[in-house]
């Protein structure tokens, strides 16, 4: 089963074809997210790579604290947002009081 990594501490200059080598040298890569900002479309210095559980943990622990391209990377496992919801916005657990 596929498992999802958060790569962090990027600089604006890395692409999917900057990280994939990295990645690939602990086992198949299914996707590379490279987040980018959604008004000016500027990386935001993390991305998310995708690959199967047990070459991910391989990855994290050989790429977390590499120096790459002067920045030291932070790789862990990714986490799921909590956002808002779908109903009104706001943030999921709280409840809407009715008074």
């Amino acid at each position: 089963m596929p498992k999802r990594l958060y790569v962090g501490n990027l600089t604006d200059k890395v692409t999917e074809n900057d990280l994939r080598p990295l990645f690939e040298k602990y086992g198949q890569v299914h996707s590379i997210e490279i987040k980018r900002d959604e008004e000016t479309s500027e990386p935001r210095g993390f991305a998310f790579v995708e690959m199967d559980a047990e070459n991910a943990n391989d990855a994290r622990k050989g790429l977390d604290g590499l120096e790459f391209k002067g920045m030291r990377l932070k790789v862990n496992k990714a986490r799921m947002r909590r956002g808002p919801d779908i109903t009104g916005g706001r943030p999921r657990g709280r409840k809407k009081h009715s008074w």
